[in-house]
């Protein structure tokens, strides 16, 4: 009865340990993917919570406080044009009960003059520009920014619209496609390959099944970015419409499962950018760093900013103080 775990012992061992050594050296085995840029400062809907979501204003506002990467969704209207807009029906940003795939670009509703902020319920944001833009105002005002695009519907017209603009504004490198559903991801790819992806909802549930399995080293990866909720925002500035999302038992769960400092390095080790949302509070920007992500992202772009600055040069001072305990210890103390 004993024999076979002579056998099944030292097997399980091996792969244990050859697993251990490949998630901390995937290079071995995966060619490291090279995005051409790298994004520290992320600004959901263009900064929710300093101007009105999705604005031209908002955008404006997110590049003066130098964000790395604007962060927006798109629908089509009637008659073919792609705009920038977070909800289909416009109920909840303008007050008119509409679908915007129903009416024409020059019949869109203004923005409500204050909107409330989703990821920040009980705070409210307003500005001039009460106006729904086009994705094209969008690459032609910022030619040089990294931009992530979400496609929430599928719909084969709005993906074709959108890559095509992609393409004619030459920015395919730095315009990652993003959708939680498969169905809109495999439209996005077959329509534009060129673009870099991020994980779908059930992409991200076979890589954690992958990571704990410890068959993520062997597995080659498509996505250069995962981008993922941080579970411990939810029912503080994140509320689920799905209240079993709400059970504290399953947010601690989920807390323990994603938030892994391990997986975020195995994923970076392969060029694979991770970024943390919707984060509108400092004690969740420096849980985020203290995690290993790459990319914040927020509603209030001016607040990261001033964060990330008082961050990072917290981080120099500590390593200038090294240098000279390391220095003194030489005798080279200046």
């Amino acid at each position: 009865m004993l024999l076979p775990l002579y056998y099944v012992i030292p097997v399980l061992g091996g792969y244990a340990l050859t697993s251990y050594y490949l998630l901390r050296n995937p290079h071995i085995l995966h060619k490291k993917k090279k995005l051409p840029f790298y994004c520290r400062h992320i600004s959901h809907r263009g900064g929710a919570g300093e101007r009105i979501e999705n604005t031209l204003e908002a955008f404006d506002n997110a590049m003066s406080n130098h964000t790395d990467l604007l962060e927006l969704d798109c629908h089509m209207t009637k008659d073919g044009k792609v705009v920038v807009s977070h909800d289909l029906n416009l109920l909840r940003q303008t007050g008119h009960d509409l679908n915007i795939c129903d009416i024409t670009y020059e019949e869109l509703p203004l923005y409500r003059e204050s909107l409330e902020v989703t990821f920040f319920p009980g705070h409210y944001s307003s500005g001039s520009d009460r106006r729904i833009p086009q994705l094209e105002e969008v690459f032609q005002r910022f030619p040089h920014m990294p931009i992530n695009v979400e496609i929430k519907e599928e719909t084969p017209e709005l993906v074709k619209q959108v890559s095509d603009l992609v393409k004619r504004y030459q920015r395919s490198e730095r315009t990652i496609w993003a959708s939680v559903k498969d169905p809109v991801m495999k439209l996005c790819q077959e329509e534009n390959p060129n673009m870099p992806i991020m994980f779908t909802a059930r992409r991200g549930l076979i890589l954690l099944l992958l990571y704990y399995t410890g068959l993520l080293p062997f597995v080659p990866l498509k996505e250069s970015v995962l981008e993922m909720y941080m579970p411990s925002i939810i029912n503080r500035t994140y509320f689920p419409s799905n209240q079993l999302m709400r059970n504290r038992f399953l947010v601690f769960l989920q807390d323990k499962l994603m938030m892994r400092k391990g997986l975020f390095q195995h994923l970076q080790a392969r060029g694979i950018q991770v970024y943390l949302w919707v984060l509108n509070q400092e004690s969740d920007y420096q849980r985020a760093l203290e995690c290993g992500a790459d990319g914040i992202m927020t509603d209030y772009p001016s607040e990261l900013r001033s964060y990330l600055q008082r961050y990072e040069g917290g981080q120099r001072t500590r390593s200038e103080a090294q240098g000279s305990v390391t220095d003194n210890r030489h005798g080279n103390s200046y």
